[in-house]
Protein backbone atom coordinates (compact mmCIF):
# COMPACT_ATOMS: atom_id res chain seq x y z
CA UNK A 1 0.00 0.00 0.00
CA UNK A 2 1.01 3.22 -0.54
CA UNK A 3 2.47 5.56 2.15
CA UNK A 4 0.90 9.19 2.17
CA UNK A 5 1.85 11.73 4.23
CA UNK A 6 0.27 12.78 7.18
CA UNK A 7 1.36 16.45 7.75
CA UNK A 8 0.66 18.08 4.29
CA UNK A 9 2.53 21.18 3.51
CA UNK A 10 2.12 24.13 0.54
CA UNK A 11 3.08 27.82 0.56
CA UNK A 12 1.56 31.03 -0.65
CA UNK A 13 1.82 34.50 -0.63
CA UNK A 14 -0.38 36.92 0.86
CA UNK A 15 -2.43 38.89 -1.83
CA UNK A 16 -3.04 43.33 -1.77
CA UNK A 17 -6.90 42.73 -2.15
CA UNK A 18 -7.17 40.34 0.96
CA UNK A 19 -5.72 42.94 3.40
CA UNK A 20 -6.81 45.62 5.80
CA UNK A 21 -5.37 49.08 5.82
CA UNK A 22 -2.84 48.23 8.03
CA UNK A 23 -1.20 45.54 5.40
CA UNK A 24 -2.27 43.05 7.58
CA UNK A 25 -4.24 40.02 6.58
CA UNK A 26 -8.27 40.20 7.18
CA UNK A 27 -9.23 38.17 9.75
CA UNK A 28 -11.98 36.36 7.39
CA UNK A 29 -9.03 36.34 4.46
CA UNK A 30 -7.52 33.39 6.70
CA UNK A 31 -10.49 30.98 6.39
CA UNK A 32 -9.86 31.26 2.56
CA UNK A 33 -6.06 30.49 2.25
CA UNK A 34 -5.76 27.93 4.95
CA UNK A 35 -9.12 25.84 3.20
CA UNK A 36 -7.76 26.86 -0.92
CA UNK A 37 -4.38 25.29 0.94
CA UNK A 38 -6.02 22.35 2.48
CA UNK A 39 -7.80 21.47 -0.77
CA UNK A 40 -4.71 21.64 -3.36
CA UNK A 41 -3.01 19.68 -0.56
CA UNK A 42 -4.90 16.71 -0.86
CA UNK A 43 -5.28 16.60 -4.09
CA UNK A 44 -1.52 16.65 -5.12
CA UNK A 45 -0.77 14.22 -2.24
CA UNK A 46 -4.26 12.06 -1.69
CA UNK A 47 -5.42 12.08 -5.35
CA UNK A 48 -8.54 13.45 -3.60
CA UNK A 49 -10.58 15.91 -6.05
CA UNK A 50 -13.51 16.77 -4.22
CA UNK A 51 -14.49 19.05 -7.26
CA UNK A 52 -14.59 16.26 -9.36
CA UNK A 53 -16.47 14.07 -6.86
CA UNK A 54 -18.99 16.64 -6.27
CA UNK A 55 -19.62 16.56 -9.85
CA UNK A 56 -19.56 12.88 -10.55
CA UNK A 57 -20.85 11.51 -7.58
CA UNK A 58 -22.78 14.25 -6.00
CA UNK A 59 -21.30 14.05 -2.88
CA UNK A 60 -18.41 15.93 -1.44
CA UNK A 61 -17.69 18.16 1.72
CA UNK A 62 -19.75 20.56 3.61
CA UNK A 63 -17.73 22.80 6.58
CA UNK A 64 -19.69 22.41 9.90
CA UNK A 65 -17.75 24.67 12.01
CA UNK A 66 -14.63 26.56 11.76
CA UNK A 67 -12.64 27.60 14.83
CA UNK A 68 -9.77 29.65 14.50
CA UNK A 69 -7.01 31.27 16.62
CA UNK A 70 -5.32 34.30 15.18
CA UNK A 71 -1.48 34.38 16.67
CA UNK A 72 0.49 36.97 14.88
CA UNK A 73 -0.43 38.69 11.85
CA UNK A 74 0.65 37.94 8.17
CA UNK A 75 1.46 40.95 6.40
CA UNK A 76 1.07 41.86 2.26
CA UNK A 77 3.00 40.50 0.06
CA UNK A 78 4.45 38.04 2.49
CA UNK A 79 5.17 34.25 1.49
CA UNK A 80 3.23 32.17 4.51
CA UNK A 81 3.59 28.43 4.95
CA UNK A 82 0.17 26.21 5.71
CA UNK A 83 0.48 23.12 6.69
CA UNK A 84 -2.65 20.70 7.82
CA UNK A 85 -3.29 17.57 9.03
CA UNK A 86 -6.21 15.28 9.43
CA UNK A 87 -7.05 14.83 13.57
CA UNK A 88 -9.78 13.07 13.75
CA UNK A 89 -12.54 10.70 11.65
CA UNK A 90 -16.06 9.59 11.79
CA UNK A 91 -18.32 7.68 9.72
CA UNK A 92 -19.40 10.90 8.32
CA UNK A 93 -16.86 13.71 9.18
CA UNK A 94 -13.64 14.81 9.85
CA UNK A 95 -11.82 17.54 11.52
CA UNK A 96 -8.64 18.70 10.14
CA UNK A 97 -6.06 21.10 11.87
CA UNK A 98 -4.63 24.20 9.74
CA UNK A 99 -1.83 26.13 10.62
CA UNK A 100 0.01 29.00 8.98
CA UNK A 101 3.48 29.83 9.51
CA UNK A 102 6.09 32.14 8.28
CA UNK A 103 8.09 31.25 5.15
CA UNK A 104 10.57 29.76 7.74
CA UNK A 105 8.17 28.51 9.98
CA UNK A 106 9.84 29.75 12.78
CA UNK A 107 6.62 32.00 13.60
CA UNK A 108 3.25 30.60 13.98
CA UNK A 109 0.66 32.85 12.32
CA UNK A 110 -2.76 31.06 12.79
CA UNK A 111 -4.12 28.00 13.79
CA UNK A 112 -7.50 26.39 12.39
CA UNK A 113 -9.75 23.48 13.16
CA UNK A 114 -12.37 22.48 10.74
CA UNK A 115 -15.12 20.35 11.09
CA UNK A 116 -16.46 18.94 7.68
CA UNK A 117 -19.51 16.80 6.87
CA UNK A 118 -19.47 14.53 4.15
CA UNK A 119 -22.82 15.30 2.09
CA UNK A 120 -24.88 13.92 -0.25
CA UNK A 121 -25.83 17.07 -2.54
CA UNK A 122 -28.04 15.04 -4.43
CA UNK A 123 -30.31 13.59 -1.33
CA UNK A 124 -29.48 16.76 0.62
CA UNK A 125 -28.24 14.51 3.54
CA UNK A 126 -25.24 13.28 5.81
CA UNK A 127 -23.33 10.52 3.72
CA UNK A 128 -20.87 7.96 5.29
CA UNK A 129 -17.50 8.12 3.58
CA UNK A 130 -16.83 4.90 1.40
CA UNK A 131 -14.45 2.36 2.49
CA UNK A 132 -11.61 3.74 0.59
CA UNK A 133 -11.86 6.53 1.73
CA UNK A 134 -11.66 5.78 5.31
CA UNK A 135 -8.65 3.38 4.44
CA UNK A 136 -7.07 6.55 3.35
CA UNK A 137 -8.05 8.79 6.30
CA UNK A 138 -7.36 6.26 8.63
CA UNK A 139 -3.89 5.77 6.95
CA UNK A 140 -3.04 9.68 7.50
CA UNK A 141 -4.93 11.03 10.39
CA UNK A 142 -2.79 12.16 13.30
CA UNK A 143 -4.71 12.18 16.54
CA UNK A 144 -3.54 15.38 18.86
CA UNK A 145 -3.15 14.81 22.89
CA UNK A 146 -6.51 17.14 23.02
CA UNK A 147 -10.05 17.80 21.61
CA UNK A 148 -10.40 21.49 23.46
CA UNK A 149 -9.01 24.18 20.43
CA UNK A 150 -7.82 26.34 23.22
CA UNK A 151 -5.45 23.45 25.23
CA UNK A 152 -4.46 23.06 21.37
CA UNK A 153 -3.37 26.83 21.37
CA UNK A 154 -1.61 27.26 24.32
CA UNK A 155 0.39 23.96 23.94
CA UNK A 156 1.38 25.72 20.15
CA UNK A 157 2.15 28.36 21.67
CA UNK A 158 4.30 26.98 24.41
CA UNK A 159 5.93 24.98 21.41
CA UNK A 160 6.87 27.93 19.82
CA UNK A 161 7.83 29.67 22.35
CA UNK A 162 4.82 32.25 22.11
CA UNK A 163 4.35 33.39 25.74
CA UNK A 164 0.88 35.77 25.92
Amino acid sequence: MKQFPKTLESSVKIRFQDCDPFNHLNNAAYLNYLINAREDQVLEHYGLDIYAMAKTNGISWVTASNQISYIRPAFLMEEVVINSQLLLVKDSSIKVELKMWNKDKTEIKAVMWSTFVHFNLLKLKTEKHSEELMKLFKSVVKPIDTNVFEERIISIKKQTAILT
